[in-house]
């Protein structure tokens, strides 16, 4: 990550050791990755840029959801729901000994993560960032069953089965370009993480409607696993949000520069 020296930390919790990449001084802000990749594929695929935060002035910890690439974990369902996520992060933050509120940044099943954690301890977190937040509410159904099939396809026909079916589908326009990787989760796991994923869904609009966290909301057009309308719902219903929608890749390779320049902004 640039010229920038990362640190790499681990810890246990609930059977579970959770690796994560330390870097830089300062405020705190921590990011959860998507489902399904990790930090080294995050880095692989090229669309995250995250040296600006730390140029900014800002401790950047970036972590291995359970279950995903250095990060263990076991096959029970429950583990990988976006509640059950949110713990995990509350816990780097105590193992990190976090003593002021810090940026909480998640992508997908990160922006799950990130918001069940702020609504369960809102004082923990001083701004949001929610990159491509995932189907949800009433676009949530569909997605579920699809998790829940590859979960079954998964066990009955193996992992090779469902990358086949993946690869027949159509990716974003504004994503094409970018490296389609393997599952970074043992194939052992991949039926839990899929049936826990299938059981999440974000906090209510009411629940969200309660943090008084600045946040910023980062979406892109044309994904059905991450629709515009989700991103848009909660920049609606976030009382201090705003929405910033990229339509090509290179803006999307802005959004490094675009956080950090949102989080070294005075708090309204």
């Amino acid at each position: 990550m640039g010229g920038h020296t990362i640190r790499e930390g681990r810890f246990g919790h609930r059977r579970a050791e959770l690796v994560y990449d330390d870097a830089g001084e300062g405020p705190l802000a921590v990011y959860a990755h998507g489902g399904f990749v990790s930090q080294a594929a995050d880095d692989r695929m090229g669309l995250f840029d995250w040296a600006p935060v730390v140029d900014a002035g800002h401790r950047l910890v970036r972590y291995d959801a359970r279950g995903h690439g250095r990060s263990t974990g076991d096959p029970v369902d429950c583990d990988y729901t976006y509640p059950s996520l949110a713990d995990d992060l509350l816990a780097l933050l105590d193992h990190l000994r976090a003593s002021e509120p810090a940026v909480a940044m998640g992508a997908s099943m990160g922006c799950g993560t990130v918001l069940h954690a702020a609504v369960r301890a809102p004082d923990r977190f001083s701004r949001l960032v929610l990159l491509i937040p995932p189907t949800a509410w009433t676009t949530r159904g569909a997605h579920a069953r699809a998790n829940r099939e590859s979960a079954d396809t998964v066990e009955r026909e193996g992992v090779d089965a469902l990358l086949a079916t993946r690869a027949q589908q159509p990716r974003p326009a504004v994503v094409a370009d970018v490296p389609d990787l393997p599952p970074t989760p043992a194939e052992r796991l991949l039926p839990a993480i899929l049936r826990g994923l299938a059981a999440s869904d974000l906090p209510s609009p009411g629940d969200v409607a309660a943090l008084r966290q600045p946040t910023l909301v980062l979406g892109w057009p044309g994904d059905p696993g991450h629709p515009l309308s989700t991103a848009e719902t909660l920049a609606q219903v976030l009382p201090c949000a705003e929405l910033h929608v990229s339509r090509t890749g290179s803006d999307i390779r802005t959004w490094g520069s675009r956080i950090a320049a949102y989080l070294s902004r005075p708090r309204p």
